[in-house]
């Protein structure tokens, strides 16, 4: 089979199904594991799928810049940051990470009393600045300002010195097998530490970010306690996180 015609049989499972793995593609196409996983380099560099360990699975739809991201999708991402608010109470600590959801969620925190809020997000740190009753530490590093958020050595060791009750995490992509994912090495690492750093540990995700996933791995699908998304996701899309013992809201 020529290269073109394994490119288009590739993409076109990775269609209907939402991932590709190298041993059935290999033994389906009659070329080898190592023609396979070529191929999907390739595609990869195309920005067409996203490799994963053993295959690949469809990329990230999000587009990269914050003011784009932050409209895409308002009113889904407005739906979740209000579900996400329920979970946070007097007196805690919690961890808000620099996704547009996550800054929707800043701008509709509950009247709590004696809350601490972390973060390494420009635009909620600035959200909270009025809010009462809220104490905001802010991460220090370098910013990232297509991000609007700290990133580096120093943003990592701030989070890696606290204990929180809650962190809320965005991200480019969930996926079953790839995890929680972003398309950025050094947002990884700071997301990386938040997560350590925390209790409970909340995604905040769109519908249409299930199932994808981008480069850059912040921690396994299992290590989630909740995913909170909006919409009618289908069933057997939730079940996969719930078996992983996720759950959903």
């Amino acid at each position: 089979m020529l290269k073109h015609e394994r490119f288009h049989h590739i993409l076109d499972r990775l269609r209907l199904d939402g991932q590709v793995q190298l041993i059935p593609l290999s033994q389906f196409l009659g070329v080898s594991e190592d023609t396979v996983r070529r191929d999907i380099e390739e595609l990869a560099r195309q920005g067409l799928l996203t490799r994963i360990r053993g295959g690949a699975v469809v990329p990230s739809p999000i587009p990269n810049a914050y003011q784009a991201r932050e409209q895409h999708d308002a009113a889904a991402k407005q739906d979740i940051a209000r579900k996400a608010a329920s979970l946070i109470h007097d007196g805690q600590m919690v961890i808000l990470d620099g996704g547009t959801t996550v800054g929707w969620l800043a701008r509709q925190l509950p009247a709590v009393r004696q809350l601490r809020v972390a973060t390494n997000s420009l635009p909620a740190a600035t959200a909270l600045l009025d809010q009462p009753g809220v104490e905001v530490r802010m991460a220090g590093g370098r910013v990232h300002a297509p991000y609007r958020v700290n990133l580096g050595v120093e943003a990592v060791d701030f989070f890696r010195q606290l204990r929180a009750d809650w962190c809320f995490l965005g991200a480019y992509g969930l996926h079953p097998l790839a995890g929680l994912t972003v398309a950025d090495a050094d947002e990884a690492a700071v997301k990386r530490a938040m997560v350590r750093a925390s209790s409970h540990v909340v995604a905040l995700i769109t519908p249409e970010k299930l199932g994808t996933a981008e480069s850059h791995v912040v921690c396994e699908a299992g290590a989630l306690h909740t995913l909170v998304t909006a919409g009618s996701v289908p069933e057997p899309v939730l079940a996969e996180y719930r078996k992983l013992g996720v759950r959903i809201l």
